[in-house]
């Protein structure tokens, strides 16, 4: 049986192939074994992680341009959206930037259990971020009224910041579209935050 991931890469038009399938199922594994342990994510995710972590996080890459050279990860934690993504788009260079340096060293480890060389781990406070990104992803570190201040000071000219949280209703912010992902993708409803710079 296929992993739930796999649907969400097939929504948004992610063709992986064998090697990416197999770091993901490394991921997955990873998650269960080091980063719940750890706390990073809670102890009654273990039968979540293909659907809510690894998928939830897959379908942000159709939400932005994948030829882009970079993509940041605000608010990474256990490297939640961006190793996925980093992942699925080699091509594309991914900053995974949190404050906890707990956090930090595990996505450390886990890039290089995975063997990713487009991934760059940042240990730094979102507020003293310098420099500007033409996409910005986060999995819910900030509200979206917070993340869109930020992502307005950090966004290049037409760039776009995306954002999913663990919502039981569809969520609406002024400023942000709200994409809905219907239920036979990962088995209920999924929502997704857009806002662009103009």
């Amino acid at each position: 049986m296929e992993p739930s991931w796999a649907r969400a890469a097939r929504w948004v038009d992610l063709d992986l192939d064998s090697t990416q399938k197999s770091q993901l199922r490394k991921y997955r594994d990873w998650l269960i074994e080091e980063a719940i342990p750890a706390g990073v994510i809670g102890p009654g995710e273990t039968k979540r992680i293909d659907r809510r972590h690894i998928g939830d996080s897959l379908l942000f890459a159709g939400y932005f341009d994948t030829t882009v050279e970079q993509v940041w990860d605000l608010g990474t934690g256990a490297g939640l959206p961006g190793i996925p993504l980093a992942v699925a788009l080699p091509h594309i260079s991914f900053r995974l930037v949190d404050r906890s340096g707990r956090r930090i060293a595990l996505v450390r480890r886990a890039i290089r259990i995975l063997g990713l060389k487009n991934c760059q781990v940042v240990l730094e406070r979102i507020e003293d971020l310098k420099g500007k990104t033409p996409v910005i992803v986060s999995r819910a570190s900030l509200p979206p009224d917070l993340l869109g201040k930020v992502a307005k000071h950090h966004l290049t000219r037409d760039g776009v910041a995306i954002v999913a949280g663990s919502w039981l209703t569809r969520p609406e912010q002024p400023g942000w579209v709200t994409k809905e992902i219907p239920s036979d993708v990962l088995d209920q409803p999924i929502w997704i935050l857009i806002m662009r710079c103009e």
